[in-house]
């Protein structure tokens, strides 16, 4: 019998706070049936594209869509690998170079298997996510950045 794994909205307005990261871990000081952690962090990064520079990205996501899509590759994950919990987290808005924009943290009784996770849903996020970003350069100008 397949069990459903709650998914919750996985959308923040605004960057991702170290704090709120920091919070995210320490709730798990009392899940004594771990033995392994893997965190992604994505950092907006202040790239030079045809000479001008990256000052931050607004992300905007069809939510409905993407949360779906979520519930999904979540479910997927859940059933390859024996994880205990996993949780995602993806900024919405506008996110100045050096902000975090995600915050992908899986866990489990092994390393191995919460590292797999979290490098596998990163990728999956990244590929099948209705979530676009829009680089925003220095001089106001703007292009849509390409996932990679």
């Amino acid at each position: 019998m397949a069990t459903e794994h709650k998914i919750r909205n996985i959308f923040t307005t605004g960057p991702i706070s170290a704090s709120f990261i920091a919070d995210s871990i320490q709730k798990h000081d009392t899940k004594t049936n771990i033995g392994g952690h893997s965190i992604f962090l994505g950092q907006v990064r202040a790239d030079v594209i045809d000479g001008n520079k990256v000052a931050a990205i607004e992300y905007t996501a069809y939510e409905e869509m993407a949360l779906e899509k979520m519930h999904q590759i979540r479910e997927a994950i859940f059933a390859k690998y024996p994880l205990v919990c996993m949780h995602v987290h993806h900024s919405l808005g506008k996110i100045a170079a050096g902000e975090i924009c995600l915050f992908v943290f899986t866990s489990s009784a092994h390393r191995r298997e919460a590292i797999d996770a979290c490098t596998e849903t990163v990728e999956r996020i990244k590929a099948e996510l209705p979530i676009w970003g829009k680089e925003i350069f220095e001089n106001e100008s703007y292009q849509w950045k390409e996932n990679r």
